[in-house]
């Protein structure tokens, strides 16, 4: 069977991916390639679509399927691309029976979606660490996010069956591990929160080297969270927060439940907890009615929060969400400040780069020269070492975008 994935947006996009090679082999898809779309920016849509046009030009001979969050989101617009054969929305790329039938345009109600079905995967390809999905959707409506017509309302995965999933890859050899969903704080299944879910897992799988957590939302933390990440050693001393901007006038009418003070009471709270801690976030740049004094916050906030790392989106209008009607900035001025952040972040990186110099990091190699910290910092080795170990590394210097190993 010969199919082909190319996946776009977040990591729990590539977990699914691995699920949709399975279940379109399974129903005897052959000779197709599948664009798995991510529907966050009007860029990422665009992406897809030229990435759709060269499929086609390279492989005229075959079958184009386009799923995911945009294709749940703009069926209509891809069905109408005469590139592509079909469409499947993200309820019915895990339907094998939908992949056996014939009609061009597959997309299910993704609002009638109340529970979370296992999909169990034995590997991530050409990863090192694999992932665990355990929550689906989002109950929150920030006002320019699209995700929730595209996922659907939060739902979460049933405890043992996360467990039997990160059962199933520790004994495929994966050291670590990266539990993922559109809002994982979010998490609630048979009382348990996430922070409870955590501990539950690295009681059950000793074997288990390395826990990572994705993208969290701050403000959901729950008390077993944050317990965790202080008395844990296996849970990595990482988070990347979904913070979106500085001001708090901004996060209104963003529609975020969290203020400037709460996000810099987290990251000072965290490091009380677990001094080695490292904060990513994502910041939006160009939000409607930002004004300079506004976007300087966000700015700020990289200091005040002691980012370092920074995932910045040029704001860009999703149809149908509020955002899109409120009255937008020019497209120039929002790209010189998504140009001005990612600067931000590049210098926020290169001051914990040269704090790490002379440090010892636990580093597990993602290929036979690079790897990651504790804190998901790249790390230039030295020598070869085979992907997917962990090993010791004394940290010589830096290049500005990654430790080199002594």
């Amino acid at each position: 069977m010969s199919i082909d994935v190319v996946t776009f947006g977040c990591r729990l996009n590539t977990y699914e991916s691995e699920v949709i090679k399975r279940e379109a082999g399974a129903a005897g898809v052959d000779n197709a390639v599948v664009v798995n779309t991510c529907a966050v920016t009007a860029e990422a849509v665009r992406q897809a679509r030229q990435t759709i046009r060269r499929v086609k030009r390279e492989r005229p001979d075959a079958r184009v399927v386009v799923t995911g969050c945009a294709a749940q989101t703009e069926a209509q617009n891809f069905a109408a691309m005469p590139e592509v054969d079909r469409v499947l929305g993200n309820t019915d790329k895990f339907d094998r029976a939908a992949w056996q039938r014939e009609d061009r345009l597959a997309v299910s109600d993704i609002m009638a979606e109340t529970r979370m079905r296992a999909q169990t995967v034995d590997a991530i390809e050409g990863r090192t660490r694999a992932f665990v999905q355990v929550q689906n959707g989002c109950d929150h409506r920030c006002t320019f996010c699209i995700i929730p017509f595209g996922r659907g309302n939060s739902r979460s995965l049933a405890p043992d069956d996360v467990i039997a999933q990160a059962r199933r890859l520790t004994g495929n050899g994966y050291r670590e591990i990266v539990l993922t969903g559109v809002d994982i704080t979010s998490y609630a299944d048979s009382g348990l929160r996430l922070g409870a879910l955590v501990k539950r897992l690295l009681r059950e799988l000793p074997e288990l080297a390395r826990l990572r957590l994705s993208s969290i939302d701050s403000v959901e933390a729950d008390r077993d969270l944050l317990d965790a990440l202080a008395d844990e050693p296996r849970l990595m001393p990482h988070l990347h927060l979904s913070l979106q901007a500085g001001d708090d006038l901004i996060l209104k009418r963003m529609k975020r439940r969290h203020s400037r003070a709460d996000a810099i009471r987290f990251c000072n709270d965290m490091r009380r907890l677990r001094p080695d801690v490292a904060f990513g976030a994502d910041i939006i740049a160009g939000f409607p009615t930002e004004t300079e004094e506004m976007f300087a916050r966000s700015l700020d906030l990289v200091d005040e929060c002691r980012l370092t790392q920074l995932h910045v989106f040029p704001f860009s209008p999703r149809p149908g969400t509020p955002a899109a009607r409120m009255p937008q900035l020019d497209r120039g001025l929002i790209k010189d400040r998504a140009r001005r952040l990612r600067e931000k972040g590049d210098t926020a990186l290169a001051s914990h780069l040269q704090a790490q110099v002379g440090a010892q990091h636990c580093v597990l190699a993602e290929s036979d020269r690079t790897g990651r910290t504790e804190q998901f910092v790249p790390v230039r080795l030295n020598a070869p070492v085979a992907p997917g170990a962990i090993l010791d590394v004394r940290v010589a210097g830096h290049d500005g975008r990654q430790l080199l190993a002594a």
